[in-house]
């Protein structure tokens, strides 16, 4: 297998650093994109953009400029947060917060990320179950469960878009991995998680662009 240029957002810890630690492992080039980075990351990716805030359409700008028209082969969509919501006491600028980083950036960094996308690249939008409405048995989380269903669907909608130019997309959840976002309180280590993730990426085609897939390769209700 050739080398790939990767993009991750979100890079500096967790499932985004695993990622970046397995495609370099494996001889890709890393570009790790990060609001702030750490020595993990520094010793890990090619490349580093630090001090990008996805939501920020200037930021995203720079993560472009930064990139100087070099092709990606694989553009990871990792940048995420949550946060809980009880009913009753809901903050809506918790909501509107985890609307704009889960679901607004990666949109906003592939519209931004276009000229560098080419026929065979591919997207992976890391998003969750919790964003399928068939699967939601529990109630709660309302920002993080709209906000992922919101990215479902750009991610189905880029699917389709991007198609016709040969750029597959998937939407990827990672399984429930022990990381801060859960104060490690998951069931998988982020190891095992990126194993699962870099497995249904380099299984990515345009014949299965546009679904919904756990780590573990089970197809997800939307």
């Amino acid at each position: 297998m050739s080398m790939s240029t990767v993009l991750i957002t979100g890079a500096n810890r967790g499932i985004g650093l695993e990622l970046a630690r397995q495609f370099a492992a494996r001889g890709d080039d890393v570009i790790g994109v990060c609001r702030h980075s750490s020595p993990e990351l520094d010793a890990t990716a090619s490349q580093v953009v630090s001090g990008i805030d996805v939501t920020g359409e200037a930021d995203v700008h720079t993560v472009s400029e930064s990139l100087e028209g070099r092709s990606l082969d694989l553009l990871i969509n990792n940048a995420g947060l949550l946060q809980d919501e009880k009913l009753g006491e809901i903050d809506f600028d918790s909501i509107r917060t985890q609307m704009e980083i889960n679901a607004y950036a990666p949109l906003r960094v592939v519209e931004a990320l276009l000229p560098n996308l080419r026929s065979g690249s591919k997207v992976a939008n890391i998003t969750s179950r919790m964003g399928s409405i068939a699967d939601n048995d529990s109630g709660g989380r309302y920002g993080y469960r709209a906000s992922k269903a919101a990215l479902n669907a750009f991610g189905r909608s880029l699917a389709m878009d991007l198609e016709p130019r040969g750029i597959a997309v998937a939407q990827l959840h990672p399984g429930f991995v022990q990381t801060r976002m859960v104060n490690f309180g998951g069931f998988i280590s982020p190891e095992e998680a990126a194993r699962g993730l870099v497995a249904r990426i380099d299984g990515l085609s345009l014949d299965n662009t546009g679904s919904f897939w756990h780590s573990n390769g089970e197809a997800l209700p939307w």
